[in-house]
């Protein structure tokens, strides 16, 4: 996915840039980047590879090198950021959280367009180097900003740092978030809420649906009025977002507590404790327990001091020893215990495979799964949660294609909770994985914690129902 923090101030920004920034870590894991701007030195930029290492481990040694009262910096899932560019607008470095499923159309549309790319890395063009080129169309900034969201399909947050401030626009279906904050003298703008305590910023809103705007030391000017519709990605709550974040007005941490609430409720198994899969799961088997009246024990805690997010090496074996080294069991708490545990989703199933084997193997009676979300039965093409290559990386399309020999086959019907085609996925699932028992959230239940209509808020994954 990955996330953005912009700043601009009265005073030097760098500190507030460095540390809010540092705050989006866990949305990405692959390159980070800060730049700032002032009248003296233009622009200064810096990109690292943070695929081993840490945002803070890469950066803290150059800050000093960073002047200016306005910065951007990007914690990113994609290539190298922010760039820099000159166009007839001026000059500018641009972040984004972006997936642009048409990216290789628009690439042969600017080409033969006239139109050159720099910006070339191993994995070909860079995808921020194509919005820039589609911002520079514009007669304005504004006017540019509305001609990416005219041609990129999937999604496309950014901000611009400009010569006269920074400029932030939310995903035209505001599938990925942006929030507006301030304090004496600075405002800001960020994916995550969560990165604006520590630093004395207070929240003022989040940015509509596909709104832009241009921050100020005192405020801000809308450039683009936000649409009416909204698409917000439901994986926020579920998986990606920090527990202290709100989007929209709902808490990450409170819509999984309330998840698990209302699945302890609807839920008759017999256990002895519940334990959270570390970290998205732990939420939502706090509210299951308290339901239920049962204690929750930690039967199963992240190593944190090496292990605080999860490196996805390239290939299958170092991802399951990954999976493996970074969750301790402990086998005082699981030695013949009937456990419920609570975990985001499943999407391949190979980790949570190997970790049901060690517990049983530690000793456990009984372990259960209970998912927050329905099963994904779907790849998302919106924001890369789902980044499978192919969708048959999806345990369930994987069982639909042995059930019914075409993995495309009923998916309506395998997507419905309660229909005999989800039960009989459902099953098939918990046998695979070695489960004692295994259940998903319903769509209703998860939808109702969001606390926002079906409407405004993306489940294709779950149920295919969004669109571009």
């Amino acid at each position: 996915m990955g996330g953005i923090f912009g700043v601009i101030s009265t005073e030097p920004c760098i500190n507030d840039l460095f540390y809010g920034t540092d705050y989006n870590s866990h949305l990405g894991t692959k390159r980070a980047g800060m730049a700032t701007y002032s009248k003296e030195q233009g622009f200064v930029r810096a990109i690292h590879n943070i695929e081993s290492s840490y945002f803070r481990n890469k950066f803290e040694d150059e800050l000093d090198e960073f002047q200016g009262t306005s910065g951007i910096g990007v914690i990113s899932d994609n290539d190298s950021q922010p760039i820099i560019v000159y166009s007839h607008l001026g000059r500018f470095a641009l972040v984004t959280v972006a997936k642009i499923v048409n990216l290789k159309e628009l690439e042969q549309e600017l080409l033969l367009e006239g139109e050159h790319f720099s910006e070339q890395s191993s994995s070909g063009t860079n995808p921020t180097e194509v919005i820039a080129l589609l911002i520079s169309r514009g007669k304005t900034y504004a006017e540019g900003i509305r001609n990416v969201y005219k041609h990129v399909k999937g999604s496309c947050s950014m901000l611009l740092l400009t010569e006269d401030g920074v400029i932030a626009a939310r995903d035209y279906w505001g599938r990925t978030p942006l929030v507006l904050a301030r304090k004496e003298g600075a405002f800001a703008v960020t994916s995550e809420s969560s990165s604006l305590p520590n630093l004395d910023y207070e929240c003022v809103r989040d940015l509509g649906p596909g709104e832009a705007v241009r921050i100020h030391p005192d405020g801000f000017e809308v450039l683009v009025e936000p649409q009416k519709d909204m698409q917000i990605c439901s994986f926020l709550w579920v998986y990606y977002g920090f527990p202290n974040s709100c989007y929209e007005g709902r808490n990450v941490e409170k819509v999984r507590y309330d998840c698990g609430l209302e699945m302890g409720r609807e839920d008759h198994s017999e256990v002895d404790s519940v334990c959270g899969i570390p970290d998205s799961g732990v939420g939502v088997a706090l509210g299951y327990a308290e339901s239920k009246g049962i204690p929750y024990h930690r039967a199963i805690t992240k190593y944190t001091p090496t292990w605080p997010r999860s490196f996805m090496p390239a290939t299958q074996m170092r991802r399951s020893l990954v999976a493996k080294m970074k969750l301790i069991p402990n086998r005082t708490l699981l030695e013949g215990k009937r456990l419920m545990f609570c975990d985001d989703s499943i999407v391949r199933g190979t980790q949570l495979k190997d970790n049901v084997k060690v517990l049983f193997e530690y000793g456990a009676k009984e372990v259960h799964i209970r998912i927050s979300c329905p099963p994904l039965v779907y790849p998302c093409p919106f924001i890369g949660f789902t980044s499978s290559r192919s969708s048959m990386e999806l345990i369930t399309r994987r069982i639909i294609q042995d059930f019914e020999g075409d993995e495309n086959k009923n998916l309506e019907a395998y997507s419905q909770t309660g229909s005999p085609e989800y039960e009989r996925m459902v099953e098939e699932i918990r046998k695979r994985l070695g489960l004692t028992s295994l259940r998903f959230n319903k769509l209703e239940t998860l939808v109702k914690a969001i606390g926002l209509p079906k409407e405004r808020i993306c489940t294709h994954c779950f149920d295919g129902s969004s669109h571009f």
